[in-house]
């Protein structure tokens, strides 16, 4: 017997026993529960070349030598902090269960990284984005609504994706929208601007897309079925390097610019927490120091004696 092969295989069951206690006890979507499941995974390779063969033989120095092979291998203070994170969960996961007697994470902390402003658009470039769809064929209606959608509300690209067309509420100007966690649902308002193109994209396009009237989704691609964030990253991407607007933009670029621009015309902050799905104010906060730079910026440019 591979007494070797049969320690990697007990880790993977203690690994799909965790990952169903998040799935069916914490109710994660499913992006969360596949990075928790990345991570472990990765933790439990890293555990099988150092030739450990059991989770109760590892302590606060393993853990501490798979951070420091992180890092060797280049990876991002902000990825290593998430990896401790999950294999934090996985230990009290275990402990819980009474398969460990201790866990080797307490007191351990993450990496201190410089939190990083993120890239944000201006509103010309918002419009100049929002503009680049062909609004004469079914593709361009149906990617116009999407974009609209995003900087209206601030969701994240995984919440549009999900979206169900039951979720829409057109005549009250509304979205439901469950975030990270699945249990937690927030209303948030869609505009005018997006209501009309959300509107036009089901009159004239949904509905000769979807093939199957079962289909729950809002948006779906050529196939009928439910749109991916990788098929919408290919969307965005491809209207940036037609709108030439010379700055990176992911998906997430609309979700800052939204929360940015609320707060530059005054909105409060709890208010921005709450329609982004932020835990945490503090999170929320980091658009304060955008609005402070932009003032700031301004002010040097306009004051005669700045």
């Amino acid at each position: 017997m591979d007494i070797g092969n049969e320690g990697d295989k007990f880790m993977n069951i203690l690994l799909d026993a965790f990952i169903d206690y998040l799935a069916n006890v914490k109710e994660l979507s499913q992006n969360t529960l596949d990075s928790y499941k990345r991570d472990i995974s990765q933790y439990i390779a890293f555990l099988a070349e150092k030739k450990v063969d059991d989770i109760k033989h590892t302590n606060k120095t393993t853990i501490i030598t798979y951070l420091l092979y992180l890092q060797k291998r280049g990876r991002a203070t902000s990825t290593i902090s998430r990896n401790l994170a999950s294999i934090r969960s996985f230990y009290q996961f275990l402990l819980n269960e009474k398969y460990i007697d201790r866990d080797p994470t307490i007191n351990l902390e993450s990496p201190k990284s410089e939190k990083k402003l993120p890239s944000v658009l201006s509103l010309k470039e918002v419009e100049l984005l929002l503009a680049q769809p062909d609004d004469s064929s079914e593709k361009g209606i149906r990617d116009k609504a999407m974009l609209e959608l995003l900087y209206a509300t601030g969701i994240r690209v995984s919440e549009l994706v999900a979206l169900n067309y039951c979720d829409l509420n057109l005549e009250m100007g509304y979205i439901q929208c469950k975030g990270n966690n699945s249990s937690k649902e927030r209303i948030i308002p869609i505009g005018s601007m997006a209501k009309k193109a959300i509107e036009r994209f089901i009159k004239e396009c949904r509905v000769n897309l979807v093939r199957d009237n079962a289909e729950q989704a809002l948006f779906v691609n050529y196939h009928g079925t439910r749109l991916t964030r990788q098929g919408f990253w290919k969307i965005i991407k491809m209207y940036t390097q037609k709108a030439k607007i010379n700055k990176k933009i992911t998906p997430h670029t609309l979700r800052h610019s939204f929360a940015t621009h609320l707060l530059q015309n005054g909105a409060d902050l709890r208010s921005v927490q709450e329609m982004l799905g932020h835990s945490d104010i503090s999170t929320t906060q980091i658009y304060t120091q955008i609005t402070k730079n932009k003032i700031k910026e301004i002010y040097n440019k306009t004051h005669p004696r700045a």
